[in-house]
């Protein structure tokens, strides 16, 4: 797939911006026909040890476990044990006669949030900001912070529930705003199936697909496998940080009771290449079934109306896409602001974790690194612009 040149260049790209301290390290995963096109790393991973970035290294994936969660959901809706128009009060008792901020006061909802709701982010849940919605989100998170290492930590369902007492940014269904929606779906996967959300996904995902280092926590046996994070310091130079963020335990030492749907997990580049596949093979991987081909279509579509879609474009490098089950969804190529595919999906975490799949062209892109405010970075689009631009 690629000639010697591009490989470079792509090696290049990456030299280029770890010396311009945009990051510590990384490596990249392209899988082309369901098969390894190209695997490269640089850079370290504990700049402070001098230890490399490795094929193992266990990265902070952050946002990119809202696809997990997705799927998580999807298992439970083609067993029927949820609808997507179940009210999420059915679960989570904090989500009844919720109110939504309007000028200086709240008014009553229109009708209750929906589980297709918290799936299209259009739940009218934020993860803070300016007015009372974000104001309230934001008490929330600073509580969870302060009881995080203490001996009475928030669990899924509590933080759920708070989040559900919080006045609502809009009324559910009006708009789109990213928010929380992922972290009350992992609880309301814990309450429909029974079992804690990280049980449910070993059970339903990670040993099925055999992703052995995925989960919420890293045992002590792994521990010199996780990357440290870095930020960028005032004179441009790179620095260690290690601060907790959205609830999540950095230094990712215990079992933590709040299990992030939005946030919390910890995977490899091969792990997460697994879930990858699994859904670019219709739900399927090495003869282990864990969605029928039409779940996985539907979770891979875009859900917003208009009005919701005009919300998600003045996110302005959503153009071009849409959104639903927390991924985003490339609709018109010709508008987006790089290369790519229409119905290419995927999303990207906080410290520049990074996922898609591009179904058209049977082809998965994966970038693993640790850098503070990283999101979709400036590396992730230049490296996909030179792989999209390679193929055939």
């Amino acid at each position: 797939m690629f000639t010697n040149a591009t490989i470079e260049r792509i090696r290049a790209t990456i030299r280029d911006s770890i010396g311009r301290n945009e990051l510590a390290g990384c490596n990249l995963l392209v899988i082309k026909d369901g098969k390894e096109a190209l695997y490269c790393e640089d850079g370290l991973a504990d700049r402070e040890a001098g230890l490399p970035i490795r094929r193992d290294t266990l990265f902070r994936i952050y946002s990119m476990s809202k696809p997990v969660t997705a799927a998580a959901a999807m298992i439970l809706l083609e067993r029927g044990v949820i609808d997507l128009f179940d009210p999420v009060s059915k679960y989570l008792p904090g989500f009844r006669n919720q109110q939504v901020s309007e000028g200086d006061g709240l008014v009553p909802v229109h009708r209750e949030v929906t589980l297709k709701d918290l799936l299209s982010m259009t739940s009218g849940l934020v993860y803070g900001g300016p007015g009372r919605a974000g104001q309230e989100t934001e008490a929330v998170f600073r509580e969870i912070d302060e009881r995080l290492l203490g001996d009475r930590p928030m669990t899924t369902q509590e933080i759920a529930n708070r989040f559900g007492e919080c006045a609502l940014q809009f009324q559910p269904g009006r708009s789109w705003q990213y928010g929380t929606s992922t972290d009350v779906m992992g609880a309301v996967i814990e309450v429909a199936s029974g079992m804690r959300f990280g049980e449910f996904l070993e059970k339903e995902l990670f040993a099925p697909l055999g992703m052995r280092d995925t989960g919420f926590w890293v045992p002590d046996g792994q521990r010199h496998q996780l990357a440290n994070t870095y930020a960028t310091a005032e004179n441009g130079e790179l620095e260690l940080f290690a601060g907790n963020d959205l609830g999540i335990i950095h230094r990712m030492d215990r079992p933590p009771a709040f299990e992030s749907g939005g946030a919390g997990l910890v995977s490899t580049i091969d792990d997460y290449a697994r879930f990858a596949r699994m859904l670019m093979n219709g739900g399927e991987l090495d003869g282990v079934r864990i969605l029928r081909p039409k779940t996985v279509d539907f979770l891979t579509s875009c859900t917003l109306t208009e009005e919701q879609q005009r919300a998600f474009e003045a996110w302005h490098p959503n153009i071009g896409y849409s959104y639903g089950n927390f991924m985003r969804v490339m609709t018109d190529p010709g508008k987006a602001g790089g290369l790519g595919s229409a119905g290419e999906y995927g999303w990207d975490g906080w410290l520049g974790t990074y996922f898609c799949n591009s179904p058209k062209d049977r082809l998965t892109i994966l970038l693993m690194m640790q850098k503070k405010d990283a999101g979709t970075t400036p590396l992730a689009r230049k490296l996909r612009n030179l792989i999209f631009a390679s193929l055939d």
